[in-house]
Formats: structure tokens, C-alpha cells, sequence
């Protein structure tokens, strides 16, 4: 899925580069400016929200930390629950960990044990698919928990970093929804 050309064009002109971020030779997309325009957000937050319709979604996990900040107005608009996916250590109660590797290691995502129910179906929210390491992480996770991916829907597809080829097959037949690819 590709967003309406117009949605497309409001979430691009929203969507600022910053060259030589973290370190040079990196164009960082900043999300930022789309946060602060309500339409902005408003558009992005009913189109992902059409998603979890769509695809009969019983909870959304956002990947942190800004797939928090898309995944919880998703979730309210769709009527739908919530589940951060943390980074290793941040999560107080029982967790499930999955490790993912990384360009130069390895590093940990964590759910809680009881977020997710055998059965419900689970849409993945993320800003940005670059690699692809940590939603196929968080593919896993899903699973071990007895949940159902319903899918995976972000913002912004780096193609150039080939994310989408590694995610596949984690994906097993379930949708990647890209509202805007670069």
C-alpha cells in the first residue's frame, strides 16, 4: 500500500531532512514537523487507524521510541489496545526478549508476557522501516506470545537500505502497508 498521492505529498513536505545526522554522510528524516501540524498527524493517525480497520486488528505494538508516539493515537482511534515494544531493561514486569542482529552486534526488544492473547491479531507501527531488524524482531515476539500478525504499517520506507527483503519473510503472507517510500 502507497498513501493517496495527496496524503503522500502532506506527509513528505512534513517530513524534514537533516544531513550528516548522527554522523556524517547519514540524511536523518525528522518526523518532528509532522508531530507539531494536527492535519499532519491527524491524516497520518486516520490512515494507519483505516489500517487496523481494515485488517481487523485486536491491538497495535509501537516500536520504540517513535512508533510510541504514532502507534497510541492510532490505537484510541481505532478502539483498539496498546503495546510498547522496549528496548532490553525497560519494561518493570514480566517480559518476553527477543534479540535481533544488528549492522555491528546484536541488541533486545522486550513485550510484556501477558500484552498480547493467543489470537488477537497485531498490526506493527514504526516511523521508519530501514533495516528491517527491529519489526522482524518484533515479528517474533508476536508470535511467541500467541498472538496473530495482522501486519506491519510505517511511515517512511528507506528502500536504498533494503529493510523490506529482510522483513519478508518474518512477514509469512501478512501485509507491509508503507504510507511513503524514499
Amino acid at each position: 500500500m502507497s498513501a493517496p498521492a495527496g496524503l503522500r505529498e502532506l506527509l513528505l513536505s512534513r517530513i524534514a531532512d537533516v544531513p550528516d545526522h548522527p554522523q556524517p554522510g547519514v540524511v536523518f528524516k525528522d518526523i518532528t514537523p509532522l508531530l507539531d501540524d494536527p492535519a499532519a498527524f491527524g491524516a497520518l493517525t486516520e490512515a494507519f487507524a483505516e489500517l487496523c480497520r481494515r485488517h481487523r486488528v485486536d491491538k497495535v505494538v509501537g516500536l520504540e521510541a517513535r512508533g510510541f508516539i504514532l502507534a497510541a493515537p492510532v490505537a484510541i482511534r481505532a478502539g483498539v489496545g496498546f503495546v510498547p515494544v522496549r528496548k532490553a531493561g525497560k519494561l518493570p514486569r514480566a517480559t518476553l526478549r527477543q534479540a535481533y542482529e544488528l549492522e555491528y552486534g546484536t541488541a533486545e526488544i522486550e513485550i510484556h508476557a501477558d500484552a498480547l492473547a493467543p489470537g488477537e491479531r497485531v498490526l506493527v507501527i514504526d516511523d521508519v522501516l530501514a533495516t528491517g531488524g527491529t519489526a522482524d524482531a518484533s515479528l517474533q515476539l508476536i508470535r511467541r506470545a500467541g498472538a496473530e500478525v495482522a501486519g506491519v504499517a510505517v511511515l517512511l520506507e528507506l528502500d536504498f537500505l533494503a529493510g523490506r527483503q529482510r522483513l519478508e519473510p518474518g512477514l509469512k503472507g501478512a501485509p507491509l502497508e508503507v504510507l511513503v517510500t524514499v
